[in-house]
């Protein structure tokens, strides 16, 4: 190619770039007009069925060459920027920045959304329920090694509501100051989950590292950068803000690793056609009560995606609503609780149940 069509090239994708430009301002303001119009009436300015309406039917409108996984990624950041001319969206997640919370609370809300750091999930919901921020992240489960019985543990008590779901692949890596070879590494740093995800490489290509766990995978990326002969196991954002260099890419064991996110508000979310209710519910163990606890959705013919028993001893909080039952049930259906037939299956549950909870209504994630 020469010199002269590279350049007439580069001068078309500058024509088109200016066209994007111009649109995004058309597009930002009649946002402002929409955004007047829900200050009036008290609407919500954050509405994850609508976003995730838009995205559904961009990803089957674009022909291509541009990547249909991409479509989600650009429009997301439109909507950050958009909700943010609207009203400034506050989000607490379970710091500190780097952890795999934050980069799911980035991926969903987008860059100019305030992302605020919090120590603990507890301190997560305490923010959203006191109106300090609109809405939280926190996990709930990850595909390795299961459910996070400290969200479970603070739905027990809490009033507020699942607005949305984030499930993000989850890829470790190694890493550490530039400077360190692989096998000057003394120490390695993570939070306990990612040492269970990575646990079999772990002891095949380090078994004489110390493995230490600290609160967090950023955590454990900053004790890196810090101390002589340690390493962390973390994201590559991690990697980028404390400035170590990646050792080893995805040393995750099993390469379909996801954790799922929660989204917490203090508000339903309305229908998106496309949607999951979560509940929590305690029963006593006795004969026959699992196949009476699913009877209901069976005869509805609802589709049950998740069911997760837990044991109360297990649970740290003493702030369970009615007594001391013998399990919690963690349950995952599809459809909407305005739905008929969830309701009347959910009401059916309710009279075999010593405690029920509808934990909300929200757009299952792509």
């Amino acid at each position: 190619m020469s010199k002269e069509k590279l350049t007439r090239l580069r001068r078309a994708i500058d024509r088109i770039d200016q066209k994007i430009l111009s649109l995004l301002n058309d597009r930002a303001r009649i946002v402002q007009k929409i955004g007047s119009f829900k200050k009036e009436t008290s609407d919500e300015f954050y509405s994850p069925n609508r976003e995730k309406k838009i995205l559904e039917r961009l990803k089957s409108l674009n022909k291509g060459p541009f990547p249909n996984h991409a479509v989600p990624v650009v429009f997301k950041e439109i909507f950050s920027a958009s909700l943010a001319m609207q009203a400034p969206m506050k989000v607490a997640y379970l710091g500190p920045a780097a952890t795999f919370t934050h980069v799911a609370a980035l991926r969903h809300f987008g860059r100019s959304a305030e992302l605020v750091p919090q120590g603990s999930i507890a301190k997560v919901f305490e923010e959203v329920e006191h109106s300090r921020a609109e809405f939280g992240v926190v996990g709930i489960e990850n595909s390795t090694e299961g459910v996070v019985g400290q969200t479970l543990d603070q739905f027990l008590s809490a009033t507020l509501k699942i607005s949305a779901e984030i499930t993000l692949p989850i890829s470790h890596h190694l890493m550490a100051r530039a400077s360190l070879r692989s096998g000057e590494i003394r120490r390695i740093y993570s939070h306990p989950q990612a040492v269970g995800q990575c646990r079999e490489w772990l002891e095949e290509n380090c078994p004489d590292a110390m493995i230490r766990e600290v609160e967090s995978t950023a955590a454990a990326a900053q004790r890196a950068a810090e101390e002589k002969g340690s390493a962390a196991i973390a994201s590559e954002y991690a990697a980028e803000l404390y400035n170590l260099k990646i050792l080893k890419r995805s040393i995750e064991d099993h390469p379909n690793n996801f954790t799922r996110f929660l989204v917490i508000g203090r508000k339903v979310m309305s229908p998106s056609g496309h949607d999951k209710t979560s509940l929590l519910f305690s029963v006593k163990d006795e004969p026959g009560i699992l196949y009476k606890m699913l009877e209901p959705f069976s005869r509805a013919g609802i589709n049950l995606t998740k069911i997760e028993s837990r044991p109360l001893a297990r649970l740290k909080s003493g702030r369970l609503p009615l007594g001391k039952w013998e399990y919690i049930f963690f349950l995952d259906i599809e459809g909407h609780q305005k739905e008929t037939k969830i309701q009347k299956a959910i009401r059916a549950l309710e009279l075999k149940c010593h405690f029920l909870k509808v934990l909300g209504s929200y757009p299952k994630s792509s």
